[in-house]
């Protein structure tokens, strides 16, 4: 009983050359189909835009939105330095102030011992250690001038090797 009652194969079947023949094209059905093609030539772009449009709303509001957090960070900042207590924390943390009569120990190496680096990789293939100590020549050459004779030019003596040739009498 269910094969009678399914559709035949021979009725789904549709001839399409008969189906658009049945299409009569009328005046009307001609202006609605010209109003959809322009309704499309105008909404496309003007989708276009109005997505661009979109994205850039959106970029707008994350920027307002970090800059509202930025004066938000900015104006907790100006809350703690208001902040007498605070004020005295950040000069003895950054600039070692200290109250009259109070020691103060600075530790140089205070890092954990996990973090102090055990070998020191090359700065670079290319980079060489020097033959010489540069530092050790500086102070050789600075006492060398130093030590050196210094030797004083008088004008218009003629022994002297700059002096200029002597020009005709008019």
């Amino acid at each position: 009983m269910a094969a009678s009652t399914a559709p035949s194969s021979r009725a789904r079947r549709v001839d399409v050359r008969q189906w658009l023949g049945g299409i009569r094209l009328s005046g009307f059905m001609m202006i609605m189909l010209g109003l959809v093609v322009l309704a499309a030539f105008v909404l496309v772009p003007t989708m276009g835009t109005y997505l661009d449009q979109r994205q850039q709303i959106a970029a707008l509001e994350r920027s307002v939105q970090l800059g509202e957090e930025e004066v938000a960070d900015l104006e907790a900042a100006r809350q703690q330095w208001s902040d007498p207590a605070y004020i005295t924390t950040q000069a003895r943390e950054r600039l070692y102030y200290k109250h009259v009569g109070e020691v103060v120990y600075l530790v140089v190496d205070d890092l954990p011992a996990v973090e102090v680096p055990q070998e020191r990789a090359p700065v670079s293939a290319d980079v060489e250690e020097t033959e010489s100590d540069w530092m050790s020549r500086l102070v050789r050459s600075v006492t060398a001038a130093g030590v050196a004779e210094t030797v004083t030019y008088q004008i218009g003596v003629p022994d002297a090797p700059d002096a200029p040739d002597e020009a005709p009498a008019p």
